[in-house]
């Protein structure tokens, strides 16, 4: 279980060229992801969504609140907790000139996935994911989505018990993001704890057992996808969400 209790973050940016202030990229937020669960990261650019998850992935210290997987903290114990996390996110640059193969065998040396599992492991996640074609290309000579598949495969080497992924579908074919949705909803069957993050509205109803719509860096609801469909009297979460923020003109 990830546990997030009161998080916020505070950033100081240039109002002009000589006054500076400082705002909130999240305030407040708190939720828990149960095992077992796809706990839905909703919102537009600039929400607040990436900074949380940087947060939860121990990337970047919140100014303020706690964060804890299964009673671990990262003040006590970081690196254990880092083993079990798998973080995928939108703007990770691999090495290109190394093949996909040679990039996953680095990743089970970092993970001190045993030598000898090794190869077992990289092809199965080559097959979940459908990666053999290309296993042995270089990434320089992939394309977007084959890229994206290898940097999804280099989070799933080590099995972790935690997934925080941000845009795990974003540049993939919609053959290509069912193959992910499938994964992922497989993982949730091993009671792995998923917090995933997209600005594909329908993708998170498919998916996800609860959602948090974050804006302006603040949560303005949570619940269950037919529960916030329900309260908000719409029918799907893209016409939700406009209902809870006032409309698209009120963001403009």
């Amino acid at each position: 279980m990830i546990v997030v209790e009161h998080i916020t973050k505070k950033f100081t940016r240039f109002k002009n060229k000589r006054e500076k202030e400082e705002f909130f990229a999240d305030n407040d937020i708190s939720f828990k992801a149960e095992d077992g669960q796809i706990i839905g990261i909703l919102g537009p650019n600039g929400a607040g969504k990436t900074t949380l998850l940087r947060m939860i992935a121990g990337i970047l210290e919140p100014t303020s609140g706690s964060i804890t997987f299964d009673g671990m903290t990262y003040l006590d114990q970081e690196i254990e907790i880092k083993k079990q996390i798998a973080y995928l996110s939108g703007n990770t640059k691999l090495y290109d000139t190394l093949t996909a193969y040679e990039l996953l065998k680095m990743c089970c040396d970092i993970y001190n996935v045993e030598k000898n599992i090794q190869d077992q492991k990289i092809n199965e996640v080559a097959k979940v994911l459908k990666m053999e074609a290309f296993l042995h290309n270089k990434i320089a000579n992939l394309s977007t989505g084959q890229t994206q598949k290898v940097n999804i495969a280099r989070c799933l080497i080590h099995d972790p018990k935690y997934y925080i992924l941000d845009e795990a579908t974003t540049g993939l074919d919609i053959i290509s993001s069912q193959i992910i949705l499938d994964f992922i909803k497989g993982e949730r069957k091993k009671k792995k704890t998923i917090l995933y993050s997209t600005h594909y509205m329908e993708e998170a109803e498919n998916i996800c057992d609860k959602v948090i719509m974050i804006n302006k860096g603040k949560v303005i609801k949570t619940g269950t996808p037919d529960e916030i469909k329900k309260d908000t009297k719409t029918t799907n979460l893209r016409d939700a969400f406009f209902a809870l923020i006032g409309g698209i003109t009120n963001e403009e």
